[in-house]
């Protein structure tokens, strides 16, 4: 692989903007990379490197102090936000030929701050499921051992950053499509805070369970691309002012948390042993370190309940008439949660609501006694790449194609920021993240945290890897 590939993104923009490199540096790098990896993952499978380096182009004619934050850093796209003159599938055979018109908000934003897109990262069809494939591309392949799955819905991103062919990558999260992958493929993802990331609004303009961040190969990259992709536009209502601080610098400072709590499985989710002891090892280096580590969580016992009912509501105020006008082109996890969603009632719909803003009310509370809480990111390591969801975990069953991911979606309840980092290896060599929670709206404290914690570890350089 090239040493290039290796290093990390903050030295990438230091790089460029020393002049040391240039932009087509990173693309060429990147374009070589992808055609000889690539094909044996499946994880990057639209290209669009000539827009690329267009952008690169009218970017280099700008003073190195007007080219953003990334400066000319290179970055996939996942395929469910449009990028303009670019196939855009969302990884649905009733979108596999089109052309974005327009790009997304979060795109624009992106561009602004000096972000160059080349290429457009695998996904479920419409986000659904967190095992990457679709009819249109087919499915992408964990590196660490190929037979595996890459988790999803942002697969495609974590995979791509794994085995070099980006240094950071977009990604969105319900049901954990951030931090599922993340530990799968031995990266970092972060599901922020409701609104610090703007997106364009096509269906509910105040929708909170599904959101965009970054993914990176460490806790610096990510929070360098975070700061690129936060601020308010007037496309997004529920989109907060940037704040007045770097979180890149809260990363770097590496903060030690006072008291952290810590689960094995938030009390509401079978966990895979090896996991949970990952997971209680990984406090025991915080204690051994002085930290206060308490094992405790916030009250999630409806998180289920609550999470089927509005997730469903979200499939069905979004994809209704996808539903009506090709029902045939859909795969039966997306009909059945669209169905799911037209047949609730006012009535399971408001005691959702309720439910969520009880465990909300409960988390804030649980946040006055501790800095972070830490739990597994996923209850497994990656499972079988042919099993299309993992139906059974330590042998309780699942019941539906999303059960096995509460362990994140109770904090997409919450509207915590979570990320997750590489924790360790199982005795198959497969990676498994730690989740890291802060209170809501609290990202520098969780990139200081997570900082900390990813220092102590010791895995921060686990990727970029060859497939295997």
């Amino acid at each position: 692989m090239n040493e290039f590939l290796r290093q990390h993104a903050t030295t990438v923009v230091s790089r460029l903007k020393a002049g040391e490199i240039t932009p087509f540096d990173c693309l060429d790098a990147l374009e070589a990379r992808i055609a000889e990896v690539d094909p044996k993952v499946n994880a990057l499978p639209t290209l669009c490197f000539d827009r690329a380096r267009k952008e690169a182009k009218s970017l280099m004619a700008k003073p190195v102090a007007e080219r953003g934050l990334l400066c000319g850093l290179p970055i996939p796209i996942k395929d469910l936000n449009d990028v303009k003159g670019v196939r855009s599938t969302q990884g649905s055979p009733i979108f596999a030929e089109r052309i974005a018109e327009q790009s997304d908000v979060l795109v624009e934003h992106i561009e602004r701050e000096g972000g160059l897109v080349y290429a457009m990262s695998n996904t479920p069809e419409f986000g659904a499921g967190a095992n990457t494939f679709n009819e249109v591309f087919g499915t992408t392949l964990n590196p660490w051992n190929r037979t595996r799955s890459a988790a999803g819905s942002s697969g495609g991103a974590a995979v791509a950053l794994a085995t070099g062919m980006a240094w950071v990558a977009h990604g969105s999260d319900m049901g954990g499509s951030l931090r599922n992958p993340a530990s799968f493929c031995g990266v970092v993802g972060m599901r922020p805070s409701p609104g610090r990331v703007a997106v364009s609004v096509f269906s509910k303009i105040d929708g909170t369970l599904g959101l965009d961040g970054p993914m990176a190969r460490n806790v610096e990259d990510l929070a360098l691309l975070f700061d690129a992709m936060v601020g308010a536009e007037p496309g997004d209502p529920l989109s907060l002012p940037k704040e007045d601080i770097s979180y890149l610098a809260a990363a770097q400072a590496k903060r030690k948390p006072g008291r952290v709590a810590v689960s094995r499985d938030l009390g509401i989710t079978p966990v895979d042993p090896e996991v949970a002891e990952l997971v209680m090892k990984a406090a025991k280096r915080l204690e051994a370190e002085g930290v206060i580590v308490e094992e405790a969580h916030p009250d999630f016992s409806e998180a289920h309940e609550c999470f089927q009912v509005l997730r469903a509501l979200s499939f069905a105020t979004g994809m209704k008439s996808l539903l009506e006008n090709h029902r045939d082109k859909l795969k039966p996890e997306v009909v059945w949660n669209i169905e799911k969603g037209l047949k609730l009632t006012g009535a399971e719909i408001a005691t959702a609501e309720a439910q969520r803003g009880a465990m909300f009310r409960r988390t804030l509370e649980f946040f006055k006694t501790y800095d972070l809480l830490l739990c597994p990111a996923t209850i497994v390591a990656a499972y079988p790449v042919e099993q299309r969801y993992l139906a059974e975990c330590n042998g309780y069953k699942f019941a539906t194609y999303v059960d096995w991911l509460a362990i994140v979606y109770a904090i997409t309840n919450v509207s915590c920021p979570a990320i997750s980092i590489p924790m360790g290896f199982t005795a198959e060599n497969l990676p498994v993240g730690l989740q890291i929670v802060a209170p809501p709206r609290g990202e520098a404290a969780l990139l200081g945290g997570a900082g900390f914690i990813e220092s102590l570890l010791g895995l921060r350089d686990i990727t970029p890897i060859d497939p295997r």
